[in-house]
């Protein structure tokens, strides 16, 4: 069955980065010129995702508002005959179908996902978490959309991170079944230093079947007093089988500030206009 729907989880309250997520969603933080979440949402789009769900909390009218038809701003980019910025203001709204709910109690990733159940039903589906920008010609969603349609089981993003990073992400333990998959047999969330399993951690981006749901409401909080997806995924491996795929592409840890500014940089040393000015001023920077 084609993968058309997503859930974007983008609830979260966003601590890491106060006091300029009080006010504005740590997903709108932007990228350049671009909020974070609109780069997830057109890698979606570009992936074949028709409709995709976002998770907010309290005080995230501004996602909706971004995604949303703006008549005052089209209509003074067309006085103006700011033509290209017009088209590309109304692309945002158009790209693909956008709906919301909200995620009552900050109850963790896998309580997030659960909300989505019956927008879902009984269809596979993405998950691309608003924490994770990546970089890839091949969009990263496209990419484990190929490998649900071969294996069509639930696939989860994985990379390869320092050894000193793993206790910040989940962690698998799985046999290699060809070059850049494996069967999953088991997760960890965060794991301590004597519980990883490798040098995979498990990242933002999924393919999951429907039996998640079940799982998510059969497991009880785990780290932090939350329902954790990674413990949700490690369950239902017990049951049906699912496989980490190393997908391709330069990831950003948008949780954190280094990651934020990495994004930034090279970001704009991949815009044409902007490249060349800022190297020569990070050359004469780094000179300091």
């Amino acid at each position: 069955m084609k993968i058309t729907k997503a859930v974007i989880p983008a609830a979260g309250l966003g601590t890491r980065f106060l006091p300029a997520s009080k006010a504005v969603p740590k997903e709108m933080l932007t990228i350049v010129d671009k909020p974070t979440l609109q780069y997830i949402v057109e890698e979606a789009a570009a992936s074949g995702i028709e409709d995709i769900l976002i998770i907010i909390g309290r005080n995230k009218e501004t996602i909706e508002n971004h995604f949303d038809r703006s008549p005052e701003v089209e209509w003074a980019l067309e006085k103006k005959g700011h033509l290209e910025e017009l088209e590309e203001i109304r692309r945002i709204s158009t790209m693909v179908n956008i709906h919301y709910i909200r995620q009552p109690e900050p109850l963790g990733l896998g309580h997030a996902i659960l909300c989505a159940k019956t927008f879902i039903g009984q269809e596979a589906f993405a998950v691309l978490l608003g924490d994770d920008v990546i970089y890839s010609p091949d969009p990263c969603t496209s990419q484990l959309i190929r490998a649900y349609e071969k294996y069509n089981s639930s696939i989860i993003g994985v990379q390869r991170v320092a050894k000193e990073d793993l206790v910040k992400y989940g962690n698998l333990k799985g046999d290699a079944v060809e070059d850049g998959v494996y069967r999953v047999e088991a997760l960890v969330e965060k794991p301590q230093p004597q519980e990883i399993y490798s040098e995979l951690a498990v990242l933002g981006r999924h393919i999951l079947t429907p039996g998640i749901f079940k799982t998510l409401e059969e497991t009880s909080p785990g780290r932090d007093g939350e329902i954790q997806l990674t413990d949700a995924l490690s369950a239902l491996a017990q049951i049906e089988e699912i496989y980490a795929f190393e997908f391709q592409g330069r990831r950003y840890d948008l949780g954190s500030k280094q990651g934020f500014l990495e994004a930034n940089i090279e970001y704009a040393l991949r815009d044409e206009e902007l490249r060349e000015s800022l190297r020569e001023y990070l050359r004469k920077t780094l000179t300091y």
